[in-house]
Parts: C-alpha cells; sequence; structure tokens
C-alpha cells in the first residue's frame, strides 16, 4: 500500500496489556510492503492526570512549564509501543513531535503546526523501522515544546500524513466510527460509512468528541482519507473524505452533538458606536481565546446601548472575565456577567442550506422536551442552540429523533 499512518488515543494504550495489544495489531496489519507510522497519545488520563498534578503546585497552569510537564505523558507512550514491537521482532523507533519535525508557533497549550520536515521519519522508515511518533506536541521556534491543545494527537497524525503523502491515515479510537450523535448519550444512534471533510468539521467544531477540528482541516488540506475506526474490533469504520462514494445520503441532517465544555460570557449596557466590538473581541484575541455564537441585542435604544453576548471554551471563562472587566471599566458598561452552566446543541449537514424547514424542526424538538433556548447560531451547514447544561442529554436525544426517525 505504501505509507499509512495509524494514531491510536489514550483509551487504546491505557495499560501495558493495551500497548501490548496495540502492538500485535500494527505487526498484523502490516503488509511487506507497507511502511507505518504511528502516533499515540499519553496513555489513559495522564494528562488529566499532570493537569490537576500543576495545579498543587501552581494557579498558573497555561505556561510554558505546562507544556513541559504534559509532553511527557505521549513520551513515555512512544518507548513504551516501540518496546512492545521491537519485542514481537518488528524494529520500531521511537520519536518526539520536534525529532519528527514539527514546528509550531509559540501559543503555549494550544499552538499550531507551522511547519513539518519529515527527513527524519523518512530516514528511519528506510531502514525498515516502524516509526512511533508523539502526538500533540512540537517545538516553538527557539526550541521550547509546545501541545497542540486537546484532541492534538489527531492533527499530529494527519498532519504526519499529508507531510509524507501517505495512502490513508487511520484513527483508532474506543467507539467504532462517526455516529449520527454520541452512543453513549443516543443508543439510537447511526455509524456512517462515511463523511465529508466539511461535514465533520462541523461536527467536530460543536462537539463532536471523534476528532479535533484542526485535523480535519489539515485532511482536507492534504486530501488525505481519514479512517475512523475501533481499537478494539476489526470492522470498518467511517471514511472522511472529499466526497460520498457509496453511501446513499437518506438524511439531510448528518449528526447532532454536544458541547458542554462551552461557558456563555455577556458584556451588558455597551454604547452603540462604531468600533465597540472591535476592542472587545480583540482583546480576546490577543488572548488567543476564541469565541463563537456572537449575538448583539439591543437593551435601550433611547439610550442607545447594546447587550454582546457570546461563548467561549469553558477553560477560558476565568480568563475571559478577566479582560472583559477590563474593558468594561473603560468603556463604562453595566456589567460582565459569565456563566458556565450552559451547553451547546448543534445540527450538522450539507445539504440542510436548500432544505427549508430544518430549524423550525430542531426548535419543535426542543419545545416538545420543555427545553428554553438561550442563544442561537447559524452556518451554511450547521445551526447550534445554547441550552441549559443539565438538559443537554434530553435535548440531544429529542433532536435525533426529530431527525432520525429510523436506525439501521
Amino acid at each position: 500500500m505504501g505509507i499509512v499512518v495509524k494514531k491510536f488515543g489514550g483509551s487504546s494504550v491505557g495499560t501495558p496489556e493495551k500497548i501490548k495489544a496495540v502492538a500485535a495489531r500494527v505487526v498484523r496489519e502490516k503488509k511487506p510492503d507497507d511502511q507505518v507510522v504511528v502516533t499515540v497519545s499519553a496513555m489513559g488520563d495522564t494528562t488529566d492526570d499532570l493537569i490537576e498534578l500543576a495545579k498543587q503546585v501552581t494557579g498558573n497552569t497555561r505556561s510554558r512549564e505546562m507544556d513541559m510537564l504534559l509532553s511527557t505523558g505521549e513520551q513515555v507512550s512512544i518507548a513504551l509501543l516501540a518496546m512492545a514491537l521491537n519485542d514481537l521482532g518488528c524494529p520500531a523507533v521511537s520519536l518526539t513531535g520536534p525529532q519528527a519535525g514539527f514546528r509550531t508557533n509559540s501559543v503555549h497549550m494550544k499552538a499550531r503546526i507551522t511547519d513539518i520536515n519529515p527527513d527524519r521519519v523518512f530516514e528511519e522508515l528506510s531502514r525498515g523501522n516502524v516509526v512511533v511518533v508523539a502526538g500533540f506536541q512540537g517545538a516553538a521556534p527557539n526550541g521550547d515544546v509546545t501541545t497542540l491543545g486537546r484532541g492534538g494527537s489527531d492533527t499530529t497524525a494527519v498532519a504526519m500524513a499529508g507531510a509524507l503523502n501517505a495512502a490513508v491515515c487511520e484513527i483508532f479510537t474506543d467507539v467504532e466510527g462517526v455516529y449520527s450523535a454520541d452512543p453513549r448519550v443516543v443508543p439510537t444512534a447511526r455509524k456512517m460509512k462515511e463523511i465529508t471533510y466539511n461535514e465533520m468539521l462541523e461536527l467536530a467544531r460543536l462537539g463532536a468528541g471523534v476528532m479535533q477540528p484542526r485535523s480535519v482541516e489539515l485532511g482536507a488540506r492534504y486530501g488525505v482519507p481519514i479512517h475512523v475506526r475501533s481499537t478494539f474490533t476489526t470492522e470498518p469504520g467511517t471514511m472522511i473524505r472529499e466526497g460520498y462514494t457509496v453511501e446513499e445520503k437518506d438524511f439531510v441532517v448528518r449528526g447532532v452533538t454536544h458541547d458542554l465544555n462551552v461557558a456563555k460570557a455577556a458584556i451588558m449596557g455597551v454604547p452603540d458606536k462604531p468600533g465597540i466590538a472591535f476592542r472587545v473581541f480583540s482583546a480576546l484575541a490577543e488572548a488567543n481565546i476564541d469565541v463563537d455564537m456572537i449575538v448583539q441585542s439591543i437593551r435601550n435604544t433611547d439610550k442607545k446601548i447594546n447587550d454582546i453576548v457570546f461563548t467561549v471554551a469553558k477553560n477560558d471563562a476565568a480568563q475571559t472575565r478577566s479582560i472583559l472587566e477590563k474593558v468594561a471599566a473603560d468603556l463604562g458598561v453595566l456589567g460582565v456577567v459569565i456563566d458556565e452552566d450552559v451547553a451547546k446543541v448543534s445540527i450538522v449537514g450539507a445539504g440542510m442550506l436548500g432544505s427549508p424547514g430544518m430549524a423550525a424542526r430542531m426548535f419543535g424538538a426542543l419545545s416538545g422536551a420543555g427545553i428554553n433556548i438561550e442563544v442561537i447560531s447559524t452556518s451554511e451547514i450547521s445551526l447550534s442552540c445554547l441550552i441549559r447544561a443539565e438538559r443537554a442529554k434530553d435535548a440531544v436525544n429529542a433532536i435525533h429523533a426529530a431527525f432520525f426517525r429510523e436506525s439501521r
């Protein structure tokens, strides 16, 4: 087949026994003419454990030293997997992200890949080695270790596949593919045979936990077919590619997602004049805080003041509050509100743009379940609603039932 990139997540390498099983699978599936690169995450909950460890030492968990700490998790995984492969008679070598040629910007905790020089990887492949690459990490221009944010090992794997011109990138996880909703929340969720890059990007961006959004972007950029499948079975999973080849699109909406890692931010009583929104969002951008679901509403037409409401990731909520309070003090606004007890539920489908009634059906499903909508946001292929967090599971099930009346 040529070069094949395989990625195994934390649940796939969570114990020594699972690492041995991954090594056995790599050896079993490797064809004589294959050159194999394996990307792995940290074992199990190692990253979360390291974050909690850091919190016992410091309140600053967004620093250079956090990247130094978190990057060790993947280094443990790659060394152990390379050892397991070598014990099976399969020559293997482990490489950190920087050793594999990953260069990033200097934003710690959520760096972006700026360049990949895979010469060392090609060199090791030419020697007959399986190359085990640490996911989630790279090096800044000054040589400092950086990490790529949650799900960054997906991005490492797809970027590596693109740089190597690999035939396919296989993402092994604890589910059997991409589903129409999280099967742990919606028992009737459908596994999809294939899905487009654009649809998968929206699903990932809006809370589907299967892929990191940037990994899907890179797949589309390099034209790398991505096969999402289970570590624990040999069944085919879901192919992510440019267009559909086999599966009939019998549903306009392809998926329903929910995101609990979200907080609602509001800056109240903002003067209604040019440049105010720029001051608010440029301050957030300078802190590398991503915003979504932006809504501006009129509070008082006589006094010409508005409210600006938007969402951020929950782990950015405290920093967002601090930034908004400083901006609020300069602008003399009425106040700042941060609400972390919210969730975002969304529907995604490339056919939604030309299909009237999608919004009405989603709103009807939420109304029927007695769920109030706080904020609404749309794109060409998605529709999102912000609701109370405790109703997220009810919302997803109600919406899924409205759009997927049959399950395969």
